[in-house]
């Protein structure tokens, strides 16, 4: 089909030549000094056009003969740069495939070809190379030569001109510091990350190591929870972290303001789990503070219906230690919790030690019996029970009664 289409254009092209030339009725003259030359139309403009071709043929070989150092020189720069990326894949290559100490040499191959190569070759190029080198000496334990090429990798690094070398250096650095163990230089390097950067997933992984390993968890808790929220781990695993987070934070305080301030930092999110909620009224209990942890958990109380077996049984414990000093404004709802959850051993242990704290002997003795024999129970709770049937067989002057109930109690510890 194609010679058919182009045997039609020639027979098309033939005609209008016919039509256009065939004529040939023009007389072109040429004079010079006396001389007097006489050619045809037609000639005379197929010499025009031969001799036009003929020039412009000349003058394009004439500037390739000029031009040809410089395509001399193209062509070397040429080879030294694909022999740059060559040894730059092969630097890829055996580092991946942990082949740390070849990586290395080729690497530092690929920054020595480039220092031949016209206007020193790519910066990007140049950094990449700088950082693999850097992360194979980091491989093989080598610190100074690992710092060393960090440093060549971020000395192009000019501020405001974002470039991904520069983010990633800054994020091996962080990491590699991180496996030295020096959280102040890894959340230095962090805090210089463009905020872009700063919100990624890696960068945020980075930031809650380094906050974790300098004992910071209440700054640490933000991180975790915007790292959840892009889903940097399991629903499952992000509540397990947020909550040994709180509980660390929690820990860290030695007194009860230290600790009041510490709950008040707390997101409400942390303050409404029961979990985290307990740990805060035990401690709080222990440092005397026995309002602060009834306070504290009185929300969960009024919502116990919402709450799960374990996050009850949870409340339930921590109520315990923080009994002492209860008012009556506790006993409706422990009478409402004893009766809708009576199967519970912590709510049970909890509404007869809170009865017998407010020295109520004739309703505390029936849940106090269920729990000091109940196995279910906590050993810790069982033994609040027995040494509070022995306080209330000594009021009631029942002295072997509370002998036995003291023996049991010890038998628990």
């Amino acid at each position: 089909m194609r010679s058919v289409i182009w045997l039609v254009l020639l027979f098309v092209a033939a005609v209008v030549a016919a039509i256009t030339l065939g004529a040939n009725d023009g007389l072109v003259s040429l004079y010079w000094r006396g001389w007097r030359m006489d050619l045809s139309l037609n000639l005379f403009l197929l010499v025009l056009l031969g001799g036009g071709a003929v020039l412009v043929s000349a003058l394009q070989a004439l500037r390739a003969l000029t031009g040809l150092p410089q395509r001399a020189r193209e062509w070397r720069a040429l080879r030294r740069e694909r022999a740059v990326q060559a040894a730059l894949r092969q630097a890829l290559a055996e580092f991946l495939a942990a082949r740390y100490t070849r990586a290395q040499k080729a690497a530092q191959r690929a920054l020595a070809l480039r220092e031949f190569t016209p206007d020193g070759g790519e910066q990007e190029m140049a950094q990449l190379s700088h950082l693999l080198a850097a992360a194979s000496a980091h491989r093989l334990q080598n610190r100074a030569e690992r710092d060393e090429q960090l440093r060549q990798a971020l000395a192009t690094r000019r501020v405001g001109v974002p470039r991904a070398g520069d983010d990633a250096a800054l994020l091996l650095a962080a990491e590699w510091a991180l496996d030295d163990r020096d959280a102040t230089q890894a959340q230095a390097l962090l805090s210089e990350l463009p905020p872009g950067v700063a919100r990624r997933t890696q960068a945020l992984r980075l930031r809650l190591q380094a906050q974790r390993l300098a004992q910071q968890p209440l700054q640490a808790l933000p991180t975790a929870r915007l790292l959840a929220k892009h889903q940097g781990f399991s629903s499952v695993a992000a509540q397990g972290l947020l909550r040994s987070l709180a509980f660390q934070a929690l820990e860290q305080a030695h007194d009860l303001d230290q600790l009041s301030q510490v709950w008040q930092g707390l997101d409400p999110a942390d303050r409404r789990d029961p979990f985290v909620a307990a740990r805060a009224a035990q401690h709080a209990a222990a440092l005397g503070g026995h309002g602060d942890a009834r306070g504290w958990l009185r929300p969960l109380w009024d919502r116990l219906e919402e709450l799960s077996t374990d996050e009850r049984e949870q409340i339930a414990l921590a109520l315990l230690p923080a009994l002492p000093g209860v008012g009556a404004d506790w006993l409706p709802r422990l009478e409402s919790a004893l009766q809708a959850y009576p199967q519970e051993p912590a709510m049970v242990v909890a509404a007869g030690a809170a009865f017998a704290e407010r020295q109520l002997w004739g309703k505390a003795r029936r849940p106090l019996e269920q729990s000091a024999r109940d196995a279910r129970l906590a050993p810790a709770a069982r033994r609040r029970a027995w040494r509070t049937l022995a306080q209330l067989a000594r009021e009631e002057g029942d002295l072997p009664r509370a002998h036995d109930c003291n023996e049991f109690a010890a038998a628990l510890d």
